[in-house]
């Protein structure tokens, strides 16, 4: 099993065609750096796809996801980039309003 410890997104779109040096050389570029144990999360331009590249300390983990119907809860207007916790990424990863869970799992109004 893979140690995830911090869960990060990109506001910004990624070219899906990059492979697992390219998607290093992103996360490098708009975090700073690639952390261990971290998760960096990217989507395309329709947000109907996404990457996760996660480093484990050792090398790096490339892996992707596609919604056939719907898209991904993507942010638009918000900063380079956003942390989210665990119930926060268990819900975009199933396509759900994760924006609306806060501590805990509880459900708010946005």
């Amino acid at each position: 099993m893979i140690k995830v410890d911090a869960v990060w997104l990109a506001v910004q779109p990624l070219d899906m065609r990059l492979g697992t040096e390219a998607a290093l050389a992103r996360v490098v570029g708009v975090f700073g750096a690639a952390h261990p144990n971290h998760a960096y999360l990217f989507a395309n331009r329709r947000a109907n796809r996404m990457k996760v590249l996660v480093h484990d300390g050792i090398g790096v983990w490339l892996a992707a996801r596609r919604l056939n119907a719907g898209k991904f809860v993507w942010p638009l207007d918000a900063s380079a980039t956003l942390q989210l916790t665990r119930p926060q990424f268990d819900a975009l990863v199933l396509g759900l309003p994760w924006q609306r869970l806060g501590d805990a799992g509880i459900i708010r109004v946005i």
